[in-house]
């Protein structure tokens, strides 16, 4: 399997990515938080290991005698034109993609900005995976029958990188923008330039009102649905909490206080160091279940689900724990067996096999150079993100065409400012401008899963899902 040991999984990223900053700066010893702390927007997310990031605008084009170049040099052939793909809806989209013959309408550029090459701000993988889909749906359909160009540049985690390449891109005769994961997007180039925009997560508070809709909420809606789970699922009159003490964590912990308060529970804090000893982790446990709660609340990922979850069970505690998908994660289970029983994962999805997990193998088969049947799809990590957004509109523009309507870039940012059509591929549904001082954010849901002692991770009776909604509050 590839990447299994540094891989999460692909359902999980929408949540994962939302915590791209709770790791991120130096630890402190561990302190109780007070309830009246206010949400910091202003922090910079933390990444993967620094890559080097080329400044300048890369186009990949569908030409039949043009090759585009991923970072981790593989070339995929851009398809020639043949038949156009049938527009005939019968049947389950995943399912019909592979079926789909090269597109052969006129092409449909679009713009890609994302945060690359700058330590902490370095997610190259989300346009290297953008690229793959792009590729293979000029094989396989296209966008409702027309190929694909991209157009990307990227940003270096500042407002001037950002601008410059708002301008770049809008100046490139893009029909679409589509945001990566970017810090200061520039939305008054983009409208002054008529260009649609399209995001994967709101990052600072400007994105949740900004001209834009994004795929998930980010922040705002992981605590919300934090807040949700412990209301409805538990009936929880208080929560311990427990995070690192670093600009990101601190965000997420404001999030999530502010929702708490709105549903009416009490909490306690405690902030710990970015990187702990056991015994660490086993205080910051013990702190936390010292009130006696109804419910523990973890906000640390990677490293810190293993220490806590051992840390837990270290002590005998039986007070269950509510974390994000990262904490789900293969190598996270794997290092940490029966020590997870007793948690609950929010926004991860069940293991099971699918049309969609096969999808992605073999999208990604030409990128990492493997046959798709030996591919874990999840390994993908952030990058994996890249994948569900470029599917998620080949999946608007094929029920666009099926309406009798017209694929452009303004016409799918349209289809998903109104659909209720659900995210690729996890089935949860759109509904743009729902929240009224969220007005760019498009989904509300997340999946609620735990590990069942067989190993495996399932839905959690009686709350399959999960709105945050309800408890997300005002700005």
């Amino acid at each position: 399997m590839i990447g299994r040991t540094t891989g999460r999984r692909l359902a999980c990223g929408l949540v994962a990515a939302s915590l791209v900053a709770a790791g991120c700066s130096g630890g402190s010893d561990s302190t109780d938080s007070t309830s009246d702390s206010e949400p910091d927007g202003t922090e910079a997310p933390a990444g993967t290991e620094p890559a080097a990031a080329d400044d300048e605008t890369t186009d990949t084009v569908a030409d039949a005698d043009e090759t585009a170049t991923t970072e981790a040099g593989d070339a995929t052939d851009a398809p020639a034109a043949t038949d156009a793909p049938s527009t005939d809806v019968e049947g389950d989209f995943t399912s019909r993609v592979p079926e789909l013959g090269p597109p052969t309408g006129e092409p449909l550029r679009i713009g890609l900005i994302n945060s690359e090459g700058v330590p902490g701000l370095d997610f190259p993988d989300i346009r290297i995976n953008t690229e793959a889909t792009f590729a293979y749906l000029n094989e396989h359909g296209g966008y409702g029958g027309r190929p694909l160009e991209l157009v990307s540049c990227a940003s270096k985690g500042s407002p001037e990188t950002s601008q410059s390449c708002a301008q770049e891109i809008a100046g490139s005769g893009v029909d679409l923008a589509l945001l990566g994961l970017d810090l200061f997007p520039s939305y008054p180039t983009f409208q002054a330039s008529g260009l649609p925009v399209i995001g994967l997560l709101p990052l600072l508070p400007g994105d949740y009102t900004a001209e834009a809709l994004f795929v998930t909420g980010g922040n705002a809606t992981l605590a919300a649905g934090i807040a949700a789970v412990a209301a409805e699922q538990f009936d929880a009159q208080s929560v311990g909490i427990i995070s690192a003490d670093a600009p990101g964590s601190n965000g997420t912990e404001a999030s999530l206080t502010a929702s708490l308060d709105l549903a009416g529970i009490e909490y306690t804090s405690i902030k710990g160091g970015t990187e702990e000893t056991d015994a660490g982790f086993q205080g910051l446990m013990s702190q936390a279940n010292s009130g006696d709660p109804d419910l523990l609340v973890s906000l640390y990922d990677n490293a810190g689900c293993i220490g806590t979850m051992r840390g837990r069970s270290s002590l005998g505690i039986t007070t269950p724990v509510l974390a994000t998908s990262s904490c789900a994660a293969a190598e996270v289970l794997e290092q940490v067996g029966d020590d997870a029983l007793g948690w609950i994962f929010l926004g991860a999805q069940t293991n099971e096999p699918s049309a969609a997990n096969d999808l992605i193998a073999e999208i990604m088969s030409p990128i990492l150079d493997v046959p798709a049947d030996e591919i874990d799809p999840s390994a993908l990590g952030l990058g994996g993100l890249g994948i569900v957004q470029a599917m998620t509109l080949a999946q608007f523009a094929d029920a666009i065409v099926s309406e009798g309507g017209e694929v452009t870039g303004q016409s799918l940012y349209e289809y998903m400012g109104s659909t209720n059509e659900s995210i690729w591929p996890s089935g949860l549904p759109f509904d743009c401008g729902k929240a009224v001082d969220y007005p760019s954010v498009c989904t509300f849901e997340f999946p609620v899963i735990e590990l069942n002692e067989s190993g495996e991770l399932q839905e959690v009776p009686g709350l399959a899902t999960v709105s945050a909604f309800e408890y997300l509050p005002a700005l």
